[in-house]
């Protein structure tokens, strides 16, 4: 049964690759992550989950999006969505779920449900939503057991491992900011 499996990092995407690999699953990785500021966060995301595709052997498709700071700034997205998180993960999840329907996978996922720090319940709610709107299974798993040995196994082949769930928001809000902006300059 082949899987489309979104993935929002590298770090996060360990953990779930190699389990269901094990597992003896087909899968192929899926980035879309408009979410991730600023341009420069977010193309070091899309290179650490390159290198985590190429550990793994596996494909890594690029979904057509871009950064989308400016739109997480204005919040209009307020009107219709309760908060950003939801929003965030409403938008990510269409795209997944659009995408593996239109492309023939049987079911889909996503490394989001890796992380102990996201909203593990809106996330499972948001793609079975996407599931029954495009007529694709939404195969769940809680990756969250498995968070910690991901995070070593990222640090273990040499991944990117950032402070910060992505939006410009998270950044602000990060007891890491001053550090992750140094490494921005550093980068530069």
């Amino acid at each position: 049964m082949s899987i489309l499996l979104h993935a929002c990092c590298g770090p996060c995407a360990m953990y779930p690759v190699d389990m269901l690999l094990n597992e003896g699953r087909k899968l192929d990785l899926f980035w879309y992550n408009p979410n991730i500021h600023p341009e420069f966060e977010w193309n070091r995301r899309l290179e650490n989950l390159h290198k985590c595709a190429d550990h793994y052997g596996v494909k890594l498709i690029e979904g057509q999006d871009e950064c989308m700071q400016e739109y997480w700034e204005e919040k209009t997205y307020l009107a219709e969505f309760g908060s950003r998180c939801e929003m965030c993960y409403d938008i990510r999840l269409d795209e997944v779920a659009r995408y593996a329907a239109q492309n023939g996978y049987e079911s889909f996922c996503t490394t989001l449900l890796v992380s102990p720090y996201q909203q593990h319940e809106l996330i499972v709610k948001t793609a079975k939503s996407k599931a029954e709107q495009y007529g694709v299974n939404f195969e769940y798993y809680d990756f969250r057991p498995g968070f910690r040995q991901g995070q070593n196994m990222a640090r273990d082949i040499g991944l990117y491992r950032q402070k910060y769930c992505g939006c410009i928001f998270s950044l602000e809000e990060s007891d890491f900011k001053e550090k992750i902006l140094k490494s921005f300059e550093d980068q530069a």
